[in-house]
């Protein structure tokens, strides 16, 4: 870039987000300066991740992106539950990891790197830039082990089944999920031998005459760490307390987060949690339901809604990503064919813009190198944004800074877009900077990327080019009854032929 070039775009608007805590919108301020250190719920691998579980992760990865853009060291870190996390977030049921391998007749741990490869595939499908750090729970079992230690003699009693947190030994306790009552009635009922309703297990001992594929030796028997324990440990293990954010989806709010402030608040000695720092976090962050009316989202229905499936279906993850991003993270999303078509449609017209501005930038060489020598292979102009697009990234900022108003960023992105005579490279910077908190990619994606071949569709695409060719030729040479013939066959393979198609992407296959 050269040095007497315009100046980047410097990001000045005050991030703002809304704390669940205390369901209110703040100034965000590091706990460290010039970091931001950010620890998100992960997947239990017991399974595959439906698409309401990945909004979780596009909401994680947005917030961390514009982390970034505001110019702040990012540390984000993301766990893996593979062992621990009961069928009932309220403390009771199966282990699910057990419950699948014995589902499956494989063992536990061939289960967990199944589903978490499974995951992280999902996670490059999205553009989902990976963390600073993944923290494997069965890699931190000792930690955990010393962290029960620490609080138990203050904080915990032990039962037969294991060694339960006294929830009323904390000041606070369930604040984020506002869960008392008028009354002063818990949510959750009363279980035998519990001191208190909503105390929970942070390690489960092995049943007498049964042995788990997962368990280890504790002070308190054999067994495995409770599900909530896990999360305090491998935030605090690596972030340290406090750390600034810690999110998830809104679901965690109600049962798993607070219990995990329950404990962050023993381990730390901290009080009351009118001081939002005493939680472990100074802010807790939860992303709204996907909501699919044919009640095909839950694992427990079968065939539930995974991005495979979409993909199977012929459309980009890419697609999926862009209808995350027309809502607001803390909105409810409803999720449709039609929603997710629609997406899609947009995310091309996107494309097509972006290309064709690509096109009209000149192409360059390495610097020092000449083409004509043989050296220097060609490459886009390097763009650097001009004044002419600073009022366009200071409401780009502005939206972003308001607690991740993504839909209204989309839209300045799409103005940017549509802006006529304006120089190309400098339009093509303020893309760059937007699509970088965005993250759909539209810089580098190729436009084959987006047209996806459905599951079952066996013809090519060279096949399909090469129809299409001949079809034009017989269209020329107003041969309607060759050109009918061909779209016919086209359609008997499962492409459909979109004529005077706006956005001339010409065929699609269904």
């Amino acid at each position: 870039m050269s040095v007497h070039g315009p100046a980047p775009f410097a990001p000045s608007a005050p991030l703002k987000l809304f704390n669940s805590l205390t369901r209110q919108l703040e100034a965000f301020q590091p706990v460290h300066a010039g970091e931001a250190r950010v620890y998100s719920c992960g997947p239990t691998v017991y399974n595959y991740p439906h698409i309401g579980n990945m909004r979780a992760y596009v909401f994680a990865d947005i917030l961390g992106r514009t982390l970034s853009f505001k110019g702040l060291k990012l540390t984000h870190v993301i766990n893996i539950t593979d062992v621990g996390h009961l069928t009932d977030d309220a403390d009771d049921g199966e282990d699910k990891m057990e419950k699948m391998a014995k589902a499956q007749a494989q063992s536990i741990w061939d289960i967990a790197q199944h589903f978490t490869q499974a995951y992280w595939e999902d996670v490059k499908a999205l553009n989902i830039r990976q963390p600073a750090r993944w923290t494997i729970a069965t890699e931190y079992v000792p930690q955990m082990i010393a962290f029960a230690e620490k609080i138990a003699a203050k904080h915990c009693y032990e039962l037969d089944s294991g060694l339960y947190f006294d929830v009323s030994t904390v000041a606070d306790y369930g604040r984020l999920a506002r869960a008392q009552t008028e009354d002063g009635e818990g949510r959750i009922e009363a279980v035998e031998c519990k001191r208190n309703a909503a105390d929970f297990a942070i390690w489960r001992k092995t049943p007498p005459g049964e042995k788990r594929q997962m368990e280890w030796d504790s002070p308190w028997g054999k067994g495995a760490p409770g599900w909530h324990l896990e999360c305090s440990v491998m935030s605090g293990e690596v972030l340290g307390f406090p750390f600034d954010i810690h999110t998830g989806g809104i679901d965690h709010r109600e049962i798993h987060h607070p219990n995990e402030i329950a404990q962050n608040q023993a381990f730390c000695c901290t009080n009351g949690l009118d001081l939002p720092a005493n939680s472990g976090a100074r802010v807790w962050m939860h992303n709204n339901f996907l909501v699919e009316r044919s009640g095909k989202m839950s694992k427990s229905s079968g065939e539930f809604l995974r991005l495979q499936l979409l993909i199977d279906k012929g459309y980009s993850p890419l697609a999926y990503r862009l209808m995350c991003l027309q809502a607001h993270y803390r909105s409810e999303l409803e999720f449709s064919w039609d929603g997710l078509a629609a997406a899609l449609t947009r995310l091309k017209r996107m494309l097509i813009a972006v290309q064709q501005l690509k096109d009209r930038i000149p192409l360059r060489t390495g610097e020092g190198d000449h083409p004509q020598d043989g050296g220097g292979a060609p490459s886009l102009a390097e763009p650097v944004p001009g004044p002419r697009f600073t009022p366009f990234l200071e409401r780009f900022d502005a939206a972003v800074s308001d607690d991740l108003n993504t839909p209204v960023a989309l839209t300045v992105f799409e103005e940017v877009l549509a802006l006529k005579k304006v120089d190309a490279s400098e339009k093509l910077a303020a893309l760059a900077a937007m699509d970088a908190v965005l993250g759909l990619g539209l810089l580098t994606l190729d436009r084959k990327a987006l047209r996806l071949k459905p599951k079952g569709v066996e013809i090519e695409e060279t096949e399909i080019e090469s129809a299409l060719e001949a079809r034009k030729e017989a269209r020329a040479a107003k041969d309607f009854a060759r050109s009918d013939a061909l779209r016919d066959e086209l359609v008997a393979k499962g492409v459909e032929v979109m004529d005077g198609d706006p956005l001339g992407w010409e065929w699609k296959l269904v």
